[in-house]
């Protein structure tokens, strides 16, 4: 089926309709606000190519792609704040997203509250400036997959290969060095059934996975002067 211009989102608001923003991806409109923000909210696991059980809460990658486009698109909106608390999912689903976010002009902030499980790590590093709370923590662990796997040579391989795009994407957009990342990935004394490490806020920042320790204030002046700065320099 053909897609016209009139079916095309023109705005962050027209990519979901008005009556289910608030129940669907929380979006509300403030009545006075210094610049006008879009907050995209990335929780549970990431939906990718298979639907996921209804009790799973879920953060589906054909919903948030039209809406980085619309949000890109819309000279309305002066910057993207991403509130961040996942747990996991479809690996390439989530890679997709990420790399949409690292490519958008629009000043981008993202925030992990309570998580960043798996996926949710390139997801944080996506956008421009990244902010984690004291207590919330990034789970870091080697690629998986559940359900039946061939033991063979080329599956091991692209599994390697998978891990790789990760490890690439996650060391251009912060300041963490590919071989600590590696480490973290690979530790095999801090989780009992699993490869891995869960570092905390502090740990995330010290090792240069995430940029700065900070709630929302601190997320949202950072976005401020981002988007002042961008001002200025097209003036």
């Amino acid at each position: 089926m053909k897609m016209n211009n009139n079916d095309i989102p023109k705005t962050a608001e027209e990519a979901v309709p008005e009556e289910k923003t608030a129940e669907k991806i929380g979006l509300t409109l403030s009545q006075d606000p210094k610049h006008i923000i879009h907050c995209l909210n990335i929780i549970g696991q990431i939906e990718g190519h298979y639907v996921l059980p209804e009790q799973n809460k879920t953060t589906s990658y054909e919903h948030i792609i039209p809406a980085l486009i619309a949000v890109e698109q819309d000279r309305s909106v002066e910057g993207l704040l991403i509130i961040l608390n996942t747990a996991g999912g479809d690996v390439e689903a989530g890679l997709a997203i990420a790399e949409l976010i690292s490519g958008m002009k629009t000043p981008t902030v993202s925030l992990v509250v309570g998580g960043g499980h798996s996926i949710g790590v390139p997801l944080a590093v996506s956008a421009k400036r990244s902010f984690i709370v004291p207590t919330a923590s990034m789970t870091v662990h080697p690629v998986r997959m559940n359900g039946t796997v061939l033991g063979v040579p080329q599956t091991l391989d692209y599994f390697n290969r998978m891990q790789e795009r990760i490890i690439s994407f996650i060391v251009r957009n912060s300041r963490i060095s590919p071989e600590k990342l590696r480490s973290l990935m690979m530790n095999t004394d801090e989780l009992v059934l699993d490869v891995g490490s869960i570092i905390e806020g502090e740990e995330a920042v010290e090792t240069g996975l995430i940029d700065s320790l900070g709630s929302l204030s601190s997320a949202m002046e950072c976005l401020y002067d981002m988007i002042e700065n961008t001002e200025k320099r097209y003036k």
